[in-house]
């Protein structure tokens, strides 16, 4: 599994991304939308080997990639944020999961 070499907010405009997705999805005619299903459900496989669930959050609701978080965190530092974060992803509002391995 890769890590995650970018910072918080570089993960925000991917999840933004996967949202705005969604939101259009329906949108596409439905030839189109039987072609591609299978692989959306490829790529949302995928994200979810690579991330963890965010504590206490629902991740069979709706946009449930909002509440993943990679499961390897690359930092430019080995200095953490009070909540376990490395220095960048301190914008996240939850403990680190036990899970998420950081390498400095």
């Amino acid at each position: 599994m890769g890590i995650f070499g970018a910072a918080a907010p570089d993960l925000i405009n991917d999840l933004w991304c996967r949202s705005a997705l969604a939101r259009g999805w329906h949108l596409l005619p439905p030839r189109v939308r039987a072609i591609r299903d299978p692989e959306l459900h490829a790529i949302d496989q995928r994200f979810r080997r690579a991330t963890v669930g965010r504590p206490g959050r629902d991740d069979r609701a709706g946009e449930w990639w909002l509440g993943r978080v990679p499961r390897r965190l690359e930092a430019e530092t080995s200095d953490r944020t009070a909540d376990g974060w490395p220095m960048g992803w301190d914008m996240l509002s939850f403990p680190r999961p036990e899970s998420v391995q950081i390498i400095d």
